[in-house]
């Protein structure tokens, strides 16, 4: 009876090694991140759907690329073209609006800019109409309207960088060079019509 009881203890003895060894095994792997993770990907982002994310901010001319569409107006129809009948049967052209005056996630800058640049795709009444039925999914469309409103705002925003000290002087140099080619063919015309008048006569 006691050496059944001192063989059990040794078997559980054994066993609480084995186990702390294998913590002790797996630690440094449970604390190992991966080069592509979450974190080192996207600082600061994380799986819990529950955390509120604050949407980047606009400064000046500088877009985010953040669009907020329960700020925006979306509208779907059917659309036209071949589609078989799914075309007569779901609304899958996406019409966004929203206005330019009035939104308030866009900075003033970019507000002028916008209404600027895309001034042929504002309506009377101030709102920017975008519409897309490229696709035969609602979705799809949806997101490429969302695109074509982000690069809209991106060209708007864009401001070319100043030219360089080479680009100028080039400049200058194809500017006087075509001055003294439009002078060479002035000249050249003006020697032509003097060799068709013939020489003049006495009389």
């Amino acid at each position: 009876m006691a050496l059944s009881a001192l063989s059990s203890a040794r078997s559980f003895s054994r066993i609480l090694v084995n186990n702390t060894r294998n913590i002790h095994a797996t630690a440094p792997i449970a604390n190992f991140k991966s080069s592509v993770s979450l974190e080192k990907i996207y600082p600061g982002s994380g799986l819990d759907l529950t955390r509120k994310i604050q949407p980047p901010k606009n400064e000046g001319l500088n877009f985010s690329g953040y669009i907020p569409i329960e700020q925006l107006q979306v509208s779907y129809s059917r659309s036209s073209g071949p589609g078989g009948q799914n075309v007569n049967k779901v609304n899958t052209k996406v019409d966004l609006r929203f206005n330019v005056a009035t939104a308030e996630w866009l900075t003033q800058e970019l507000k002028e800019k916008i209404a600027e640049k895309h001034k042929s795709s504002i309506t009377s009444d101030g709102c920017l109409l975008i519409r897309s039925d490229k696709t035969r999914s609602q979705q799809l469309n949806l997101a490429d309207a969302l695109d074509k409103l982000r690069h809209m705002i991106h060209t708007a925003a864009y401001v070319p960088p100043p030219p360089s000290s080479e680009a100028v002087e080039r400049q200058r140099r194809r500017h006087e060079a075509a001055v003294r080619e439009r002078l060479r063919e002035k000249r050249d015309r003006s020697l032509v019509k003097q060799s068709r008048r013939g020489p003049e006569s006495d009389i």
